[in-house]
C-alpha cells in the first residue's frame, strides 16, 4: 500500500473514529481491518493519529509537521470535563486567562487570543464560555500556520471536533452528575438510523454553574442535533445546528498586594452580585457535502452561519491597600453573525517513487459586529468606590452611567490556498504551500458617526520537511507564517493609528520528532522559536508617532505521550519549558520584560488504570511554574501544583458509576489571571458523583 492509499485508507476510517492505529497485533474488541489497516472503536483511549485537521487532507499525525495535541471524548468522560478551559489545563504550552470573567481566553506559546477557536475547522470567534457536551475532541495545533486557518493563531489554536450522526447503529446514553458544591448537569447523547444511509442524532444538556467563591451561580442550555446522509457510496451530505444558552456571574477573582495576589480572601467576591452578571446565547448552523469524484479526487464545500447576542456587566477590583480596597466597573454587549464559506479540493498521484496529495481551497465569509461598552456609577454617580476589605464587601448602590463606546464593523474575508504534500519513496515528505488573504475592515463609531476602513493583503507561507527512518518514526522541520490586524482578534473598531498600520507578522520555526511506540500509543517531543515583529511602538524621534518596531519571541521545548500503556492502563503527559521576552520596545512595555502569563515549566500528567473489566481508578497532576500576571511584571503568580483522582464502576453492562476528586489535598493556589488585579483563585478540593445509563 502507498502513501496515498493508506491516506484515503485514514480519512474513510475515522469518519466515525477517533483513532486509526498502526499495528494490527493487538486488536481488540469492536477493532476491524480496513484494507489492511487495524480501525478501532470509536471510544479507545487517550491517543488518536487522524492528523487531518493539520492539513485538510487525510493526513496520519505522524506525517503532520507541527505539534498537535488532542484531547479525547474519552479523557474528557473519564475527567468528567463539561467546559473548554478545564481540558485545556492538561495540555502543555497552554496558559488560561481570566478572561475578564465571561469568556475563553487563552495564551498559546506565549501568545494571548479570544478569537483563535474553531469549530470543524471553521472559525468561532466570538468571546464566550465553549463547552463540550457535542464534542467529540479537542485539538490543540500549536505555531503560526494561516495557510491552513488564516488570520491570528500566532501561537497556534483550538479546533473542536463535533460528534456526528451514524446512520448504522442505534444509541442512546444519559449522563447525570452532582459536585460537592452543588453544582450538577443532566445530559442526552442519542443516535438514531433513519433509513438506509441516513442517521440523526442529538446532543442536550442542562448544567446547574456553582463553586466555591460567594454569590457565584449560573445556569447553561445546550442543544446540538445532527444529520448524516450518505446519498452514495462516494457522497455525503452532513448538517449541525447548535444553540447555546449561557447565563452566570461575572467573577474578576481578587486584586493584588505588594506583587503578589491578596491572600485570605480567596471566597470573597469583589463585585456586585445584582450587577455581576454575563449571558450569551449563541446560534450555529453548518452544511457540509463530501464527494469523491474518483478515488484519486475528493472534495468538500461547506458553509455555515452563526449568530451571538452577548451581554455581561461587572464591578471588578482595581487595587487594595490591604486595608481597603478600590473598584470600577462596566458593561458590554457584542452582537455579532458570522457567514463563512469553505471549499477543499483534495488531488492524490503517484508517479514512480514519488507521491503527491495536492489541496486547492478557498475560504471567503463576512462577520457583522454591533458592539458597545457602558461605564457604571457608584451611589451620586461616582466612577469608582474605595470601600473596607471584609468577607462580604459593603457597595453603594451600582447603576449604568452611560455609554462610551458603540461601534458597527463590518469585516469581509477571500482567501485562497494552494499546498502539495510530496512523499519520495519510503522515508522523505516534503510539505510546501502558501495562502493569500484579503482582508477588509470597516468600521463606524456610532457616537460620533466617524468611518474608517482598512484592507490588508496578505501572502502566508508553509514549508516543513518529514524524515522517516521507519514507518513509526518521524524527523520533521517546518517553517510556517500568520499575521494578526493590528485592530487586535475582535475586529470591532479601528482608529486613527491602526487605520494605517501594516498587520503583526508570527513566524515559527520548530524541529520535532514523533513516535508511534504501538497502535496506541503516540509521543512526540520539539523544540521550536516564534518571533513576534510588526508590534506597535513609540516612535523614539516622535513619541507622539507609532511605529512598528517591537519585537517579542518565544523559545521552548515540549514533550508528550498518550495512549495506552498496556490494555488496560491509559495516559497522557506533558511537559513544555518556555523562555520569552520584548526583544524591542513596543507600546505595552519595553525590552526585557518577560512576556506575561508564560511559566517557565509547565507539566502535566492523567492516566487511568483498570484494576478489574468492571472496576478502574484515575490519578492526575498539573505544575505550573510562577508566571506574571502582566507585561508590567510587577505581579507574580506563584508556582502550583494540583493532584486529581477518579474511580470507576461499571455496575452492569447499562449502568456505571463515577467519582471525581480535583484538588486532591486542598492546594491553595492562583490558576489565571487578567491583567494584576483580576487574579482567579483556583478551586479546593470538590467531589462530583456521576452516573451513565446505557439504553
Amino acid at each position: 500500500m502507498n502513501l496515498s492509499d493508506f491516506r484515503r485508507t485514514l480519512l474513510v476510517a475515522t469518519t466515525f473514529a477517533t483513532s486509526a492505529p498502526l499495528l494490527a497485533d493487538d486488536a481488540g474488541p469492536g477493532d476491524y481491518l480496513a484494507e489492511g489497516i487495524l480501525v478501532v472503536g470509536q471510544r479507545d483511549g487517550y491517543a488518536t493519529d487522524d492528523g487531518s485537521s493539520g492539513t485538510k487532507t487525510p493526513t496520519p499525525l505522524i506525517d503532520v509537521p507541527q505539534t498537535v495535541s488532542t484531547i479525547t471524548e474519552d479523557q474528557i468522560d473519564d475527567q468528567a470535563i463539561t467546559q473548554l478551559a478545564d481540558a485545556l489545563r492538561y495540555v502543555p504550552g497552554v496558559s488560561l486567562s481570566t478572561g475578564e470573567g465571561h469568556r475563553d481566553a487563552i495564551y498559546i506559546r506565549g501568545q494571548s487570543s479570544t478569537a483563535d477557536f474553531y469549530l470543524d475547522g471553521l472559525r468561532d470567534d466570538a468571546q464566550y464560555y465553549r463547552p463540550l457536551y457535542n464534542v467529540d475532541r479537542v485539538e490543540v495545533l500549536k505555531g503560526a500556520n494561516a495557510l491552513i486557518f488564516g488570520r491570528g493563531g500566532g501561537g497556534g489554536v483550538i479546533n473542536r471536533v463535533s460528534k456526528v450522526a451514524d446512520p448504522l447503529h442505534p444509541a442512546l446514553t444519559l449522563d447525570g452528575g452532582i459536585d460537592s458544591f452543588g453544582a450538577f448537569s443532566i445530559a442526552l447523547d442519542a443516535n438514531q438510523p433513519l433509513t438506509n444511509g441516513v442517521g440523526a442524532r442529538i446532543n442536550a444538556i442542562y448544567e446547574d454553574i456553582d463553586n466555591s467563591r460567594d454569590f457565584m451561580s449560573g445556569r447553561f442550555i445546550g442543544i446540538s442535533p445532527t444529520v448524516t446522509a450518505e446519498l452514495s457510496e462516494r457522497t455525503r451530505v452532513s448538517a449541525f445546528y447548535t444553540y447555546d444558552d449561557d447565563e452566570r456571574t461575572t467573577d474578576r477573582g481578587v486584586p493584588s498586594l505588594s506583587g503578589a495576589p491578596l491572600t485570605g480572601f480567596d471566597r470573597t467576591f469583589f463585585g456586585d452580585p445584582d450587577f455581576n452578571r454575563s449571558t450569551n446565547v449563541a446560534h450555529i448552523a453548518r452544511l457540509r457535502l463530501d464527494h469523491e469524484f474518483t478515488d484519486s479526487l475528493s472534495a468538500n464545500l461547506t458553509g455555515q452561519f452563526a449568530d451571538y447576542d452577548k451581554f455581561y456587566a461587572n464591578v471588578t477590583p482595581s487595587s487594595t491597600d490591604g486595608t481597603t480596597v478600590t473598584l470600577g466597573g462596566y458593561s458590554s454587549r457584542t452582537d455579532r453573525r458570522n457567514w463563512i464559506g469553505q471549499g477543499n479540493l483534495v488531488w492524490t498521484a503517484q508517479t514512480g517513487p514519488v507521491g503527491h496529495t495536492v489541496l486547492a481551497g478557498f475560504e471567503a465569509g463576512d462577520q457583522e459586529t454591533i458592539a458597545d461598552r457602558g461605564e457604571v456609577g457608584f451611589g451620586g454617580g461616582l466612577r469608582t468606590v474605595t470601600v473596607p476589605l471584609a468577607r462580604r464587601l459593603a457597595l453603594p448602590a451600582v447603576t449604568d452611567a452611560e455609554i462610551s463606546r458603540r461601534t458597527s464593523s463590518d469585516l469581509t474575508f477571500v482567501s485562497g490556498y494552494l499546498q502539495d504534500q510530496v512523499a519520495i519513496g519510503q522515508h522523505l515528505q516534503l510539505i510546501a504551500g502558501v495562502r493569500y488573504d484579503e482582508f477588509t475592515l470597516d468600521t463606524v463609531n456610532l457616537l460620533n458617526g466617524q468611518a474608517l476602513s482598512r484592507t490588508d493583503r496578505k501572502w502566508s507561507p508553509r514549508l516543513g520537511v518529514v524524515v522517516k527512518p521507519m514507518q513509526t518514526l518521524s524527523l520533521y522541520a517546518s517553517y510556517a507564517t500568520s499575521f494578526l490586524p493590528q485592530s487586535g482578534d475582535q475586529f470591532t473598531t479601528l482608529d486613527a493609528n491602526t487605520a494605517n498600520l501594516e498587520p503583526e507578522k508570527f513566524r515559527n520555526l520548530e524541529l520535532g520528532a514523533k513516535w508511534a511506540i504501538h497502535r496506541n500509543l503516540f509521543a512526540t517531543a520539539s523544540v521550536f522559536q516564534l518571533d513576534r515583529t510588526n508590534t506597535r511602538a513609540a516612535d523614539p524621534a516622535n513619541p507622539g508617532l507609532v511605529v512598528l518596531t517591537g519585537e517579542a519571541r518565544v523559545s521552548g521545548f515540549e514533550a508528550s505521550i498518550a495512549g495506552r500503556l498496556a490494555r488496560n492502563w491509559q495516559v497522557t503527559a506533558g511537559y513544555t519549558y518556555l523562555d520569552g521576552e520584548i526583544r524591542s520596545d513596543t507600546s505595552a512595555a519595553p525590552a526585557g520584560r518577560r512576556l506575561q502569563q508564560l511559566p517557565r515549566h509547565q507539566a502535566s500528567a492523567w492516566t487511568r488504570y483498570d484494576v478489574t473489566s468492571t472496576f478502574g481508578v484515575g490519578l492526575g497532576a498539573i505544575y505550573q511554574g510562577k508566571q506574571f500576571a502582566s507585561i508590567s511584571n510587577a505581579v507574580t503568580l506563584p508556582d502550583w501544583v494540583r493532584f486529581d483522582a477518579a474511580a470507576f464502576w461499571d455496575v452492569g453492562p447499562r449502568l456505571a458509576l463515577q467519582v471525581n476528586v480535583e484538588n486532591l489535598f486542598d492546594a491553595d493556589y492562583f490558576s489565571s489571571a487578567h491583567g494584576d488585579n483580576n487574579i482567579a483563585p483556583g478551586e479546593p478540593l470538590s467531589v462530583r458523583f456521576g452516573v451513565r445509563l446505557k439504553l
